[in-house]
């Protein structure tokens, strides 16, 4: 049976080093183009139940006061942490994004269906 943390073991438990990081700290975080262009944030990470490695950050884009968002997979490889901006670039423009794997709100991902990702993973070539 789980019992709740302490404070103490809860801010440890958030803490970030130099090589990991909770996932609710990458949660919100910004996702910027090369050219610094701001092209959404990340909404949640999708995990491998098996290896335990993160696969896919999906990042939410466009819309406005959170009417025609969009959800935009992105392999977790393609995404390189970049402290000038705090957060997030991933080598793609907003055009290119627009005609990415994605999803709208109210819409289910095709998570179960195993070509899913690989449609995601050759549309970013990886």
């Amino acid at each position: 049976m789980r019992t709740a943390m302490e404070p103490e073991q809860e801010t440890m438990a958030r803490e970030e080093t130099a090589s990991l990081i909770a996932s609710d700290k990458v949660e919100g975080t910004d996702v910027y183009n090369p050219a610094g262009e701001h092209l959404g944030a990340v909404h949640n990470l999708m995990i491998d139940k098996r290896s335990g490695q993160v696969r896919y950050a999906v990042m939410s884009f466009g819309g406005f006061l959170g009417i025609g968002r969009s959800y935009h997979p992105l392999p977790w490889q393609a995404l390189n942490y970049d402290t000038r901006l705090d957060g997030y670039v991933v080598d793609v423009d907003k055009d290119r994004l627009r005609d990415a794997p994605h999803y709208a709100d109210g819409e289910a991902p095709a998570w179960t269906d195993p070509a899913y990702g690989r449609r995601i993973d050759d549309y970013y070539r990886l």
